[in-house]
């Protein structure tokens, strides 16, 4: 669909609501009707033509006493998936002028389509808004409004007497476009950020289709392929993905057959996604697209995939999935796709924050990925900057990266251009993963910086500025295709243990001086059984003085000593009360031993250091070389390393401007002296005279 009847149709959608909600509903509930009747007419718009061949199928079957079930004879009359059985279009509907009539025949109307749209309309709870359309008077008049003839709502293009195209269809991602479009509309005025929540823009998903397809081409055969997406929204990154897909293998002479899988736990957008699938004549497809949280309630258990294409919600909380696991915490996880069997852990957890799910949808197509076939599994996945190094050593978000680096998943990230998206204005990555890469990337990693890669747009759509237009696509197609030749300002290749590291504590002994004061002796417990270790700090006092002393081991000795003669055992807890009374920490003082002879470590000045796995010597060379020069006192224990994964673009792709040379500036001010005549020396010269 071309721009502008793109902006046509938008903008007569924007009206509709403006004509016939106003005063009746608030602004952000127009899409509580606008959104339905915009899928009701594109139903009905699709059905048009073969409506009265339908009818009067199904009358003859009634006359025969043939009514139970008819949907499936009638749909193959209407030649879709989907029927409606009502003797009405909504076209029919627009003369009725009593209300009361309209509002029956129009609920006798929805009532007529077939059960697959049924599910559709409940989820949009349209029916709940019948009567207050009705008793407002404005049910006709957004009938009336939907049927314009100026407008196309169906899937084909309406034509003129001569086959010449009058009217252009309405395909499946214009209508996604739309959806979201009107709902940021209608949520500018409310202030409400949801637009863009569900939807992915299409020359984000068109760069997901060639990274996903494009690289193995030339292995695509004759067969079925099955696409996922586990965060489906209205479902275009899958239909733009069976186009690319069915394209490649076209070009190849390949005929593929391709079956979509999808997700999706909002009411409206799932239903808009199964109409999609309805009115692309995918009937069984439809079945594929499944209600509920991917995260809590998969609906594809244990079901594998050739395709995963998904832009995965980031930044929002998901508690609430732990509700729906039972209230349990997130410790309590044992769902087989976050919880694995990794390198003699039995509960390695990928498990992230409460804070962010988009690593759990990752993991999610990582569990569903196919390793009996020749291609594997490919998945293109969009997420935050924060899932390449938030999380630190151990935690869910670095075991995930660590185990996909580690299984040699991680094909290649790129950096995508800020403002990309309809609610996100921050930096955003593509990440792509397969389990069977050529034999020149195995054990390597391709980054890609695409920020420059951006047109700006006429206007901006919610936070969305710039797009990447089929040329600049294409460009960054050919970074990933060229791979270690690829101009190295824009992608670098890496082996994947450049991104490995060792987590090691850095401890240094604790130092105690100790001094016994008659404050202390009175802080000390006075009743019970440790009104001995009153007595025997007094005496100590008296034995010892009230010198202070930086060698606590030694302190400690006398003390036990003195114990001993008494016949009091040092317990675990007086030593603790002792330590707590009388010492101080003090960097001038001995080591605290324990009874092995080694330091105690001092947890104040405990740090930890990231060693990285291509450093040469390892840990130990490490802290020889680094640490253990300055910090003479400190230690490090190999056997306490957690390994950890983390990436960073700016480390690779730090594109600082080079500052101008002396010689430069000095040339510049000379070049605009000399236009102005000799007026800047007068200037500093009067100055300088002064």
């Amino acid at each position: 669909m071309n721009q502008a009847t793109y902006n046509s149709l938008k903008a007569f959608i924007w009206g509709i609501a403006n004509d016939c909600l106003v005063d009746v509903y608030d602004v952000g509930d127009y899409r509580k009707i606008i959104l339905p009747f915009f899928v009701i007419r594109r139903f009905d718009a699709v059905l048009e033509e073969k409506h009265d061949d339908v009818i009067k199928a199904k009358k003859g079957y009634e006359k025969k006493g043939l009514s139970v079930d008819l949907d499936p004879a009638l749909c193959s009359i209407a030649g879709q998936s989907f029927v409606n059985k009502s003797d009405y279009t909504l076209t029919d509907l627009k003369s009725r002028t009593n209300q009361q009539q309209l509002k029956r025949d129009f609920i006798d109307y929805l009532d007529g389509f077939s059960q697959n749209v049924q599910e559709i309309l409940n989820k949009f709870k349209i029916r709940n808004e019948i009567d207050r359309l009705s008793e407002q008077d404005r049910l006709g008049l957004l009938i009336e409004k939907f049927v314009d003839p100026r407008y196309n709502f169906s899937n084909k293009p309406k034509l003129n007497e001569d086959g010449s195209v009058c009217l252009e269809e309405l395909d499946n991602h214009t209508m996604g476009t739309l959806f979201e479009e009107v709902i940021r509309m209608f949520n500018e005025e409310t202030n409400v950020t949801d637009a863009g929540r569900h939807f992915t823009p299409r020359d984000i998903v068109e760069l997901m289709a060639d990274l996903a397809f494009i690289p193995v081409q030339e292995k695509i055969k004759s067969t079925t392929y099955r696409i996922y997406d586990g965060a489906c929204g209205t479902g275009g990154m899958l239909t733009v993905g069976e186009a690319h897909i069915k394209t490649l293998a076209a070009r190849r002479g390949k005929k593929v057959s391709i079956k979509l899988f999808g997700q999706e736990n909002a009411d409206e957008t799932y239903a808009i996604a199964r109409a999609d699938m309805l009115v692309k004549g995918e009937g069984k497809q439809a079945d594929n697209i499944r209600f509920g949280s991917t995260i809590s309630d998969d609906k594809f258990a244990r079901e594998e995939f050739d395709f995963m294409l998904s832009n995965p919600p980031f930044g929002t909380s998901w508690k609430s999935e732990l509700k729906s696991w039972g209230s349990i915490k997130k410790e309590d996880i044992t769902d087989p796709r976050f919880i694995i069997d990794y390198n003699g852990d039995a509960e390695y957890s990928l498990v992230p924050d409460i804070g962010d799910p988009q690593m759990l949808f990752l993991a999610n197509n990582v569990s569903k990925m196919k390793t009996t076939t020749e291609l594997g599994s490919r998945i293109v996945e969009v997420h935050s900057g924060s899932a390449m190094f938030t999380g630190k050593a151990g935690s869910g978000w670095s075991n995930l990266r660590r185990y996909i680096i580690e299984q040699d998943l991680l094909e290649a990230i790129v950096a995508l251009p800020e403002n990309m998206f309809y609610r996100a204005d921050i930096g955003t990555f593509l990440w792509v993963l397969t389990n069977k890469k050529e034999e020149k990337r195995k054990g390597k990693i391709q980054l890609i910086d695409a920020t420059s890669k951006k047109k700006a747009l006429g206007k901006n759509l919610g936070d969305k500025s710039f797009e990447i237009n089929p040329d600049l696509r294409k460009e960054i197609m050919n970074l990933y295709m060229a791979y270690i030749d690829a101009d190295p300002k824009y992608s670098r290749v890496f082996e994947n243990n450049e991104f490995g590291f060792w987590a090691v504590d850095i401890q240094r002994p604790l130092r105690l001086s100790v001094r016994i004061t008659d404050d202390g002796i009175v802080a000390l417990p006075q009743k019970g059984k440790d009104a001995v270790l009153v007595d025997l700090m007094i005496e100590a006092k008296e034995q010892l003085g009230d010198d202070e002393w930086f060698d606590y081991n030694s302190f400690m000795a006398r003390l036990t000593e003195l114990a001993d003669k008494k016949n009091l055992k040092l317990t675990t807890s007086r030593i603790g009360i002792i330590r707590k009374v009388f010492t101080t920490t003090n960097e001038n003082a001995e080591p605290v031993l324990d009874k092995d002879g080694n330091p105690e470590p001092d947890k104040s000045l405990k740090e930890t250091e990231q060693v990285p796995m291509l450093y040469d010597g390892g840990i130990i060379a490490f802290f020889e070389n680094e640490i253990h020069p300055y910090v003479p006192d400190a230690w490090v224990d190999e056997k306490d390393a957690v390994i950890g994964y983390e990436m960073s673009f700016t480390k690779y792709f730090n594109n600082i401007e080079q500052l101008r040379s002396v010689e430069e500036i000095v040339n510049d001010i000379r070049a605009i002296e000399q236009s102005t005549d000799g007026l800047l020396t007068s200037i500093i010269g009067g100055v300088l005279h002064c």
